[in-house]
């Protein structure tokens, strides 16, 4: 389960975010690339920009359920 208290400095704030406990596997990228990118320098993702309509919405939380590590968060529910 992703920690609030360990989420990267990259992610926007709001609901979304990404902990240090992403293994870069791009899942969330391509599930939600409109809200997921990836750090170069850090080799790992971050929420770059909150969800904006119910699409983009639940994508981020299919992203959230199929990330293997559980490093997405969601504070908003």
């Amino acid at each position: 389960m992703a920690d609030s208290a360990n989420k990267y400095s990259e992610n926007v704030p709001g609901p979304f975010y990404v902990d240090d406990q992403c293994i870069d596997c791009d899942l969330c990228r391509e599930t939600a690339s409109a809200n997921f990118a990836r750090s170069e320098e850090g080799g790992h993702s971050y929420v770059y920009k909150q969800p904006e309509s119910p699409e983009e919405e639940a994508l981020c939380k299919e992203a959230m359920e199929g990330c293997p590590v559980e490093a997405i968060g969601n504070d908003g529910e």
